[in-house]
């Protein structure tokens, strides 16, 4: 009854003042007119239904700059407190968690740091996926920031650079994000760390914005206009 309960419930105010937000959004400007969230997170494995947050982070974007002095970052008390493979991975032990937030805590904290911003990702659909699951359950909704995935953006200007007769180092026809950021010679951050994670397509975000506007795509309306001409589903 509390699962249905959680899907019936009506929107947290957060939600609705999130919603309201973009209601008028005009994708017809250029990018640096708008705010950015750039966000990550890590997770106990990539089931979709049993999985969970256990770690959120994020750095905000404003006039494509990162803004260094305001990061979100935190750990997140999973339901199921067990060791399990990926432990191995984001280096976060039980212990830690243990004494970390709940999501419940986390999540009104995180709505408002994304407050008026597109979000961004890399890869975003599997991070909005675990977001707006725990969203709903305990907000009663889902975030209606637009999003922009770094690795769509990535595809789409090495489609345009190759036209340009443009060749790529390293691995070209990877869009794994370490391969990207070592194929385009960006800062290096540490590894499955939420934080570290989104700075590091933060970069890689601020390195597509410019590279793109020096090809003719100006507007975030010409970005996703791009997009579905290349077949994209969903850059937004």
């Amino acid at each position: 009854m509390r699962s249905l309960f959680s899907w019936l419930r009506k929107p947290d105010p957060l939600l609705v003042r999130n919603e309201e937000q973009f209601k008028r959004l005009d994708f017809r400007l250029p990018l640096p007119d708008y705010d950015y969230v750039v966000c990550d997170t890590e997770l106990t494995g990539l089931h979709k239904r049993k999985d969970e947050i256990i770690s959120i982070g994020a750095v905000r974007i404003s006039r494509l700059q990162i803004e260094l002095s305001s990061t979100f970052h935190t750990l997140v008390r999973p339901v199921k407190l067990d060791a399990n493979q990926a432990t191995f991975v984001h280096r976060i032990t039980p212990e830690q968690l243990r004494k970390a937030p709940g999501i419940e805590e986390v999540l009104p904290r995180f709505v408002e740091y994304c407050s008026g911003a597109l979000l961004v990702g890399h890869c975003i659909s599997l991070d909005l996926h675990f977001l707006n699951l725990a969203i709903r359950k305990n907000l009663g909704g889902i975030l209606s920031n637009p999003c922009v995935d770094t690795m769509t953006m990535a595809r789409l200007y090495k489609e345009l650079a190759g036209k340009r007769g443009v060749r790529f180092a390293g691995n070209p026809g990877s869009l794994v994000l370490d391969d990207l950021t070592a194929e385009f010679k960006l800062p290096r951050f540490k590894p499955h760390d939420a934080l570290e994670d989104a700075l590091q397509t933060a970069y890689l975000f601020l390195f597509l914005a410019k590279k793109l506007k020096s090809m003719g795509v100006q507007t975030l309306e010409d970005v996703r206009q791009l997009g579905r001409n290349k077949g994209e589903e969903r850059l937004f």
